[in-house]
């Protein structure tokens, strides 16, 4: 572990924590574009009831793919860069996010619904006011779930001559330096644990108790 507490390595373009914003900036980045893709699909599809084999079908086929064989798929389409890496990680956010987001809605209580309904409110109001805020857990499990994937999988951004932590892993095993691939493993655990801390953190500031158990009521 010498190598990660060696300060020569902890500073210049391509120190340690140069590595760990280009990792992060994977990360964030995909969340943001898979959100805009899962979030309207799986509230869409969970509020009218109507396409759910559609969203099982898409989580299943997606999380099926082999992301580093999409990487290199895209990379032989678009060449070297961050556009294959961001495909690659976005299609392997989108199932999580999208699961969570369709189940969310799914398990609103009914009555809750019902009762919004009966004030007149109308299916927008229904879907953002009431069942998207009492689906809030399941839809931070869905984030939580897809950026610990995305933390741990945006190592495969170095195959293709990217940064992130990778870099270390990939460079370290070409130069037979084991030590800078441990080191790497290691930042690479860290940061996936201090998202993960941060998305709990999220939900418990964000998601009332009276929320949550309104959340986990039966499906409709």
């Amino acid at each position: 572990m010498g190598w990660l507490f060696d300060p020569a390595h902890w500073s210049g373009s391509t120190g340690i924590p140069v590595r760990i914003v280009e990792h992060f900036t994977y990360t964030w980045l995909t969340l943001l574009i898979a959100a805009v893709i899962a979030v309207p699909l799986g509230a869409f599809v969970g509020h009218t009831g109507r396409g759910g084999f559609l969203i099982v079908g898409l989580t299943n086929g997606l999380r099926a793919l082999p992301t580093l064989a999409v990487l290199i798929i895209v990379v032989l389409w678009a060449g070297i860069g961050d556009v294959p890496v961001y495909t690659a990680l976005v299609l392997l956010a989108v199932p999580p996010i999208m699961a969570g987001t369709y189940a969310g809605i799914r398990a609103v209580e009914p009555s809750i619904v019902d009762a919004a309904r009966g004030v007149g409110m109308h299916e927008g109001g229904v879907l953002l006011q009431v069942e998207l805020p009492n689906a809030l857990p399941l839809v931070f499990g869905g984030f939580r779930g897809a950026a610990l994937q995305v933390v741990s999988t945006a190592t495969i951004a170095a195959y293709v001559g990217a940064g992130g932590l990778g870099r270390f892993v990939f460079d370290g095993l070409a130069f037979q330096e084991y030590d800078q691939m441990l080191g790497g493993a290691v930042l690479v655990a860290v940061l996936a644990v201090l998202v993960d801390l941060v998305f709990v953190g999220l939900q418990k500031l964000t998601v009332s108790p009276g929320v949550v158990g309104a959340g986990s009521g039966g499906n409709r």
